[in-house]
């Protein structure tokens, strides 16, 4: 589908193609590219009918919503009325009776959900390379895995299945797999979502967000997300970015490359580049958020279960992970020795608000629009052979430590975080920049970031 969401819309109103055709070719599109694995379940006698509902509601004149006959896809940790959701796990399976309440803003904009997206298991992953249901493929190289955790979505939607869908994102989990596949994605500021209805990884940091092709289409739907459009773009002439350190350290050469290409059109067309030391910042957010993390995925999944599915302990669904990876995590830093005790925890969230003080001090020193650095700081890597570790610059590191770098602290100061695509690094594969803006800041940054997009195609 190479239209935007709008002009998608303005055809179905308008009676030039019906949201029955557009469904249809959705479905065939997913099925000509299952190799992918980016679904868990496809629900298309649902999603047909729905098209046909409102194709019969734009014939009778009436209006047919914001998103008219739109498919999209939703990450399988998000609970869609009457379609089953899973985490991606063996030990989470019900059928959800209501969808959370981001989805059915979508659903009442008259979006149609076609199906439920593969992941990282739990959500906690880099890679999406799922042990229960399967690896997802990267649409820009399939023996490259699609980040993660939110790789289903982005595979979709690169792959050109949808235009959208909805990720979650904790410390990257959207904006990594957007950038590894070619599309933009946004981390809203934190809780500006409602998260009800939502397998939580970590309430503290856990946040929707929307995924798309480009920023146009990711502002259109977070406009439906949270009944607040984006209206305005803002010229690059003027801004001041902070180009952010550490995160521009050991990149790849391909990802140097691009981020260089990109800082030189954003001068060119005339915004000022600052380096912006916010080492201290992305250390103490590490140091906290690990504590954090681990507490809050046993107290916040214990109480999921206990609502959704009151017939499974948590220890019986941590002993059927299928992921070795996580498995470790959970038995080892969740529930086993490793854990951290609840003095680690109140120490490490009282230690929060002086982060976000910080980020800000930092912004406004400066006078920063926005933090710029590349979204991660090598491209889509092997499945075979990369999704424990990789190589960097001739030497061996952890994927999901070397993939966490840059995201992780978004989430601890709660800003909004914005990739968008830069073009391509080595073999050909994509390169994201991310923009970080102020808490609470959301519509300024998909500002900033559609005129950034906009210098960026007039230089191409």
């Amino acid at each position: 589908m190479k239209h935007s969401i709008a002009e998608l819309t303005a055809m179905v109103r308008t009676g030039r193609i019906t949201a029955v055709s557009l469904v249809e070719v959705s479905l065939e599109q997913a099925t000509a590219n299952t190799t992918l694995n980016a679904f868990i379940s496809l629900d298309r006698e649902r999603a047909l009918e729905a098209a046909r509902q409102t194709d019969a509601l734009v014939a009778a004149g009436g209006d047919p919503g914001p998103l008219c006959g739109v498919p999209l896809v939703i990450k399988d940790n998000i609970n869609v009325a009457g379609m089953r959701t899973t985490a991606g796990t063996p030990g989470i399976n019900f059928v959800a009776k209501s969808s959370a309440p981001v989805v059915a803003r979508l659903q009442a904009a008259n979006a149609i959900i076609i199906g439920k997206t593969n992941m990282h298991e739990l959500a906690f992953g880099v890679t999406s390379n799922n042990a229960a249901f399967g690896a997802v493929r990267n649409p820009q190289d399939p023996s490259c895995f699609p980040g993660g955790s939110s790789g289903g979505t982005a595979a979709a939607i690169s792959a050109g299945i949808v235009p959208a869908g909805l990720g979650t994102d904790t410390a990257g989990s959207v904006r990594l797999p957007a950038a590894l596949t070619g599309i933009a994605g946004l981390r809203p500021t934190t809780r500006c979502v409602d998260p009800a209805g939502i397998v939580p990884s970590v309430p503290s940091f856990d946040v929707v967000g929307p995924m798309a092709r480009d920023v146009m289409d990711v502002a259109y739907l977070y406009g439906i997300m949270t009944g607040n459009p984006v209206a305005a773009r803002r010229d690059v002439k003027g801004l001041r970015f902070g180009v952010a350190k550490p995160h521009c350290e050991n990149l790849s050469p391909g990802v140097a490359q691009a981020m260089e290409v990109t800082l030189a059109c954003l001068q060119h067309a005339g915004a000022t580049l600052l380096d912006v030391d916010l080492s201290q910042v992305v250390a103490a957010s590490f140091e906290v958020g690990f504590p954090i993390g681990f507490h809050q995925m046993k107290s916040a999944m214990t109480d999921f279960l206990a609502q959704y599915q009151p017939q499974t302990q948590l220890e019986e669904m941590i002993n059927q992970i299928a992921s070795k990876d996580v498995k470790a995590v959970y038995e080892n830093s969740v529930i086993g020795e490793g854990a951290p005790t609840e003095a680690d925890y109140r120490t490490a969230l009282g230690r929060i608000e002086g982060i976000q003080r910080e980020y800000l001090r930092i912004m406004q020193h400066h006078d920063i629009d926005a933090f710029i650095f590349p979204t991660a700081v090598i491209e889509a890597q092997s499945i075979a052979t990369s999704s424990d570790t990789l190589m960097i610059n001739g030497e061996t590191a952890p994927t999901l430590q070397t993939y966490m770098r840059n995201n992780a602290a978004t989430g601890v100061c709660g800003a909004p975080g914005l990739t968008i695509p830069i073009g391509t690094g080595e073999a050909g594969l994509p390169v994201g920049m991310e923009l970080d803006g102020r808490p609470g800041g959301d519509l300024e940054l998909f500002a900033i970031g559609l005129g950034l997009e906009a210098a960026i195609a007039s230089k191409t």
